[in-house]
């Protein structure tokens, strides 16, 4: 039976996410208690605001050696958007230099193409990867961005989808039972919500 965990510590659109959550039929608990985080088969990591201040606030409020053991001991389904996605980097760049958590290896840096408008807002295609088990229908393939720095992967098998904006960026990365989204889902209308359901029936 599918549990959903909202990790709360302050930083994302929990109240939206919930929303798209409980429109799919599904439940979900909005917490950052052990015991939720515990009994709970698939966590989301929201994220809102810059790389070093999610890091932070997430620090401040989860145990971030036990949701460590639960994802990566464990094996509970993980998936990171937006911000919550960069922090599964080794480190990111905004506002100086942070280390992640490095559970995704790679690096979180600034869009570099000059005379771009920043941030990247609105509506864009992500071109997916075979091994995509997020999206698996091709024509399915916007969603809606809001972000300024990007996250490159360390190893290309982590890359499931890729989007262009003055150049090609991981919008979609996945190791094992760990998932990011660049976008953000529960803005994403249908194909939004066509992900979260995908990523609630892993198993």
């Amino acid at each position: 039976m599918k549990k959903i965990c909202i990790l709360d510590f302050g930083s994302g659109n929990i109240q939206s996410l919930k929303v798209s959550i409980n429109f799919l039929g599904i439940n979900c608990k909005v917490s950052n208690l052990k015991k939720d985080i515990e009994n709970s088969s698939h966590i989301i990591l929201p994220g809102v605001g810059s790389y070093k201040t999610v890091l932070n606030k997430l620090k401040d409020k989860v145990d971030l050696k036990f949701l460590e053991d639960q994802i990566l001991s464990k094996g509970k389904y993980l998936l990171g958007i937006c911000v919550g996605m960069q922090i599964l980097s080794t480190m990111g760049t905004e506002h100086g230099t942070s280390n992640g958590l490095n559970w995704i290896p790679g690096k979180v840096y600034k869009i570099k193409k000059k005379n771009l408008i920043l941030p990247h807002v609105g509506w864009n295609e992500v071109n997916f990867s075979k091994d995509n088990k997020l999206m698996v229908n091709k024509k399915d393939n916007t969603f809606y961005f809001t972000h300024s720095y990007i996250f490159k992967t360390k190893n290309k098998k982590s890359v499931l989808g890729k989007t262009f904006y003055g150049e090609n960026f991981d919008s979609i990365i996945g190791r094992d039972n760990i998932y990011g989204v660049q976008f953000h889902p529960e803005k994403s209308q249908k194909n939004g919500l066509k992900l979260l359901q995908n990523f609630f029936n892993l198993k």
